[in-house]
């Protein structure tokens, strides 16, 4: 028999919706617009690590469920809306697991004005609010992706070869990998295995300082080497915010789709439309800014003492 009960607790759901009156607290004070924006969208995520789910119209046509609300929300900004935030469950195909699941909930928020350091500051600000009550915290760590990777992978990411990253993660993980792998992904590979799970062991670790091949959508910053304006923050080796000084620049915005797109490609994933109205939005002119996307699922579960994202949720993907 199928099972019908919900995979989280009822008193862990009303916990839930007392951190998530906490947490429109936190934006009301600080005089941030909270918006909504389609779940439905005509262009899909290009970021070769995701799979959009598609949608069949009836009336002929697709569309796709968003990853993220990310780029409409970067259109209200450059239609003047001021600084934004937003809570939505947001889908992914393939993603099933501990801490992941298809559906689930991302907290996304843009600030004007602010670099990626301020914004990793505000990430650190509402996550210690969030917890008291809750959860000790040591003082939130910040390093850079270099001093992460030489503490716990012995590796400095900017300055190995090719071949000594690649080296250095198949020692790790016992692997060959796909042919025609990156240096970017040897990286990841090794991150994920051994650096990442490293972080945020009973505090917040802001990482910050990627390499320029790791920008996403991020700005690059001059420099040698140049780097990438993007933080991550973790807990108990966890992945909880991915966040940027945002790219404004259209034309780098269609050139990084089109790599993504020769990716996605050249793996053998589907082509799927690209955001014309976005990139029309950065061509109008998107107003300096740093945002974040955080995955409140995953969190709300760290704060709570849950082993897992189904621990906070009403019904995970097995119950759905």
């Amino acid at each position: 028999m199928q099972e019908w009960r919900p995979s989280a607790a009822l008193s862990t759901l009303r916990e839930r919706v007392r951190l998530l009156v906490r947490l429109r607290d936190f934006f009301d004070q600080r005089d941030v617009l909270e918006v909504s924006t389609p779940v439905l969208s005509a262009a899909a995520a290009t970021d070769p690590a995701l799979d959009s789910l598609a949608v069949e119209m009836g009336g002929g046509g697709q569309r796709w469920l968003h990853t993220s609300p990310e780029f409409p929300m970067k259109r209200l900004l450059a239609a003047g809306s001021g600084d934004i935030w937003q809570l939505c469950t947001v889908f992914r195909d393939g993603e099933r697991g501990r801490w992941h699941n298809p559906e689930f909930s991302l907290l996304e928020w843009y600030r004007l004005g602010l670099d990626e350091y301020q914004m990793a500051a505000e990430v650190v600000t509402l996550i210690e609010m969030l917890a008291e009550g809750y959860r000790e915290l040591a003082p939130a760590q910040y390093l850079t992706y270099r001093e992460a990777f030489v503490c716990h992978a012995g590796l400095d990411p900017l300055a190995a070869s090719d071949d000594e990253v690649a080296e250095a993660a198949m020692r790790v993980v016992a692997t060959g990998g796909p042919g025609r792998w990156q240096r970017s992904d040897w990286l990841d590979l090794l991150g994920g295995a051994v650096v990442y799970p490293a972080l945020g062991r009973g505090h917040l670790a802001v990482l910050t300082d990627y390499p320029a091949d790791q920008a996403a959508l991020a700005r690059i910053k001059p420099g040698n080497p140049p780097l990438a304006a993007r933080f991550e923050v973790f807990l108990d080796g966890v992945e909880l915010a991915n966040g940027f000084h945002e790219l404004t620049d259209a034309q780098e915005q269609r050139r990084r789709f089109e790599a993504d797109l020769a990716c996605r490609r050249q793996a053998g994933k589907a082509i799927v439309a690209q955001d014309e109205c976005l990139l029309s939005a950065l061509e109008y002119g998107l107003p300096d800014c740093a945002g974040v996307a955080l995955g409140l699922d995953r969190l709300l579960a760290l704060l709570l003492g849950c082993d897992s994202l189904a621990g906070v949720m009403a019904f995970d993907f097995t119950r759905a």
